[in-house]
């Protein structure tokens, strides 16, 4: 019997709290994996509610097992405190980077995907944010780190504002939200303040976030890198071991032209480029139905087809999309045909060893 993860929320989303909502909708639900024998997940909760929770998890456990054919379950419940209240320990962000023997990753990361464009705002950052959260409801253990440094939006998108603990003024622990691990670094800075840094700063804080951060064991980190083909892309592509990478841009000849130069600095950087992506393909008028082309049709695919490179897919220009970004809780975290479209790309990385 076939169980996926999309199954286990739906069944976890018929129980009720004692407080209103379920364990799904307030993101309680960590670490879930399903296999051939089993069904594991972690029940994260306050710890003030932890007795009365104890209640909440047997009936998860029950609720699971209900679906899960002959595979065991397991449910651990946590408990997570109120944040100290202590300022955190000194940790300078943005340095020199440190000399290294060659491309790595992250300790416990098995594959890093990076997120490119040749411009901005053809909605990369959303595309990696729900692209993170998509994978994550497949079962995956995903990663998502916000490189674009002058301009960080995925603590606005993923609905995180807590500052990284850092316990020994050197590692971060990175943030959870929506069934994903992040770190970004408008985490670390103040929010309000333009990062003003040259290029070798630059370098050294995307050095930080991948080596500094306790990332623990990922299936996929995915990296969303700042528009353009600079220095970030540089160090990412030349000093991490990357797995591919994903390009997205609209149908508009002017994006075209643009992600055609991130295509070709990803060919002179050695990355291999797995696919791309056609964002704001369509719009889909909710009152009438009329299909409209805003940004042209068909011209990402075509490019995909001439330099015969895999077409993962369109996506359609949608306000529920970006008010969802907005309010900090991605599209793909819920239900409907964007979550269902974001769900289809997750699934062709899975199927092609790319997630």
């Amino acid at each position: 019997m076939t169980l996926t993860a999309k199954d286990v929320n739906a069944a976890l989303e018929t129980i009720e709290l004692p407080d209103g909502g379920n364990p799904v909708s307030r993101d309680m639900i960590r670490a879930l994996q399903i296999d051939e024998t089993s069904v594991r997940f972690v029940l994260e909760v306050p710890a003030e509610k932890a007795q009365v929770m104890q209640m909440v998890r047997v009936a998860a456990e029950k609720t699971v097992k209900a679906i899960a054919g002959e595979r065991s379950v397991s449910v651990v419940m946590t408990a997570h405190g109120p944040a100290p209240k202590a300022p955190p320990p000194s940790l300078k962000v943005g340095r020199h980077p440190e000399p290294q023997a060659g491309p790595s990753k992250p300790s416990g990361v098995d594959r890093i995907l990076a997120v490119g464009s040749g411009k901005g705002g053809v909605g990369k950052s959303t595309v990696s944010s729900n692209l993170a959260v998509a994978l994550a409801r497949q079962g995956r253990r995903v990663g998502l780190l916000d490189a674009d440094i002058y301009g960080p939006s995925q603590p606005r998108m993923m609905g995180v504002s807590k500052r990284p603990a850092s316990p020994d003024g050197k590692t971060i622990i990175p943030l959870q939200a929506h069934g994903v691990t992040m770190m970004s670094i408008g985490l670390m800075m103040d929010p309000d303040k333009a990062i003003v840094w040259r290029g070798p700063m630059l370098m050294g804080a995307l050095q930080q976030m991948l080596g500094q951060v306790e990332w623990g064991r990922l299936d996929v980190l995915i990296v969303d890198l700042p528009p353009g083909t600079g220095d970030v892309q540089l160090t990412l592509c030349q000093k991490s071991d990357i797995t591919g990478a994903l390009v997205v841009s609209t149908p508009q000849d002017v994006a075209l032209l643009d992600a055609k130069k991130a295509l070709d600095m990803f060919k002179t950087l050695n990355t291999p480029v797995l696919g791309l992506i056609e964002n704001m393909s369509t719009f889909h008028c909710p009152s009438c139905g009329y299909e409209a082309h805003i940004f042209g049709h068909g011209g990402v695919k075509a490019e995909a087809d001439r330099l015969d490179l895999p077409f993962l897919g369109a996506l359609p220009i949608d306000l529920e999309t970006r008010l969802a970004g907005d309010s900090g809780t991605p599209i793909a975290a819920g239900e409907g045909a964007m979550a269902e479209a974001y769900g289809v790309l997750a699934k062709r990385l899975v199927d092609g060893g790319m997630a």
